[in-house]
């Protein structure tokens, strides 16, 4: 992505598992998308079987890349105000969720704030985060962590499934979207898979932060 002096560049994971679960995950991208993120890219859509927390439906997930010229925080406000648009509540930890978005990484911003961890401190084990982001950016790079292809390595491609019949769309001229057939899906395989967690489930997504609206931890 083109970066003028600034802007830093912004990985973004989206899961739902309630309602319609694609319509959730599309109003996060158009909220998302309409603030202050720019040059988009979306990966494809997975589906993914929750881990821990009460029982509760599969989940879908996308990652979204952008840059930024916004401090953390208010790419943070911007991914609470995201949840909010799809009415989501908070009365389960864990629970299932109309729309869970997390900040995964500012660039290369380190943050120990407990309101503001970053990177995201689980997103490593995360192959619903993993998988997503490595089809769109091939060389991608946890901060403090490694390449997001070693990282999938490890933790292993089972559990999370990409549904090829499905697809995220971008604003006109955001950016592009990924289709079926490329990226991490060519290198790491379609079945891609949750390894230490795989839904975005009930730790998906915010996990316990998210219970107090905190994406970005």
């Amino acid at each position: 992505m083109t970066r003028q002096p600034g802007w830093r560049a912004v990985v973004l994971s989206l899961g739902s598992n309630l309602g319609d679960r694609m319509a959730y995950l599309q109003l996060g991208v158009d909220v998302l998308a309409a603030g202050s993120l720019r040059s988009l890219a979306v990966s494809g859509v997975f589906e993914t079987a929750p881990v821990g927390g009460p029982e509760q439906d599969d989940y879908l997930n996308a990652v979204l890349l952008g840059i930024s010229a916004a401090p953390a925080r208010e790419i943070m406000r911007l991914a609470t105000a995201a949840e909010e648009a799809a009415s989501r509540e908070r009365s389960e930890r864990w629970g299932p969720r109309t729309l869970d978005v997390d900040v995964i990484s500012c660039d290369d911003e380190i943050s120990v704030d407990p309101e503001l961890t970053l990177p995201h401190p689980r997103a490593h084990e995360r192959a619903f985060v993993l998988v997503p982001w490595l089809e769109v950016d091939a060389d991608a790079v946890l901060p403090g962590r490694g390449t997001v292809a070693d990282l999938l390595a490890e933790i292993g491609t089972a559990g999370v499934h990409r549904r090829g019949d499905l697809s995220l769309t971008l604003p006109a001229g955001a950016g592009v979207r990924v289709e079926a057939g490329t990226g991490a899906e060519a290198g790491a395989g379609a079945e891609a898979g949750a390894g230490a967690e795989a839904g975005a489930g009930a730790d998906a997504g915010a996990g316990a932060e998210a219970e107090a609206g905190l994406p970005c931890t």
